[in-house]
């Protein structure tokens, strides 16, 4: 009897250790839109709570909790600063500024909503995308568009962190 044990042990033991590693993903998305009608350039930066949080911590404030209900009032601050220095975009060949309208958290994702007003046109588009770059190595940030009823996706590394788009 104790020998049947010890064989379903080994034949279970590397099953259970194997299951017990978790491999961890390092990823956003940013999905940006050209709505011609508003002349807005509309941004949804989903960033992982838990990445999000620890990269806030780590840059800004310790204290930092992401959610809702025990969260402090300079979070938005702290969250605008990194993404104007992370996440850069030119509107036909000049650099534009986004305003930051608002976050919310659905399940283990922070959507960070942002707007580039009075675009008038798109010729060409691009995007620096660095979030995260500075804290994990094998960070991806997929960058999804819809400009000019075109739609074109990057997947953006360190070291290849920028995606153009022409349209002519």
């Amino acid at each position: 009897m104790k020998i049947k044990k010890v064989f379903v042990l080994v034949l279970l033991l590397p099953i259970l250790v194997a299951s017990t590693h978790i491999h961890k993903y390092y990823v956003s998305v940013t999905k940006v839109e050209y709505v011609k009608e508003q002349q807005s350039v509309q941004i949804i930066s989903q960033i992982f709570i838990d990445d999000f949080e620890n990269l806030l911590r780590q840059r800004y404030d310790e204290s930092i909790t992401l959610d809702i209900e025990d969260e402090k009032t300079t979070v938005e601050y702290y969250m605008d600063r990194y993404l104007r220095e992370k996440l850069l975009i030119n509107i036909n060949g000049k650099p534009t500024k986004f305003k930051f309208i608002g976050k919310e958290y659905k399940d283990d994702i922070t959507y960070c909503y942002l707007e580039i007003e009075n675009v008038s046109s798109i010729k060409s588009f691009s995007i620096t995308n660095d979030v995260l770059f500075d804290m994990f190595d094998d960070q991806q940030n997929i960058v999804r568009t819809h400009i000019n009823d075109k739609n074109k996706s990057f997947i953006l590394v360190s070291g290849n962190n920028k995606g153009v788009l022409n349209f002519n």
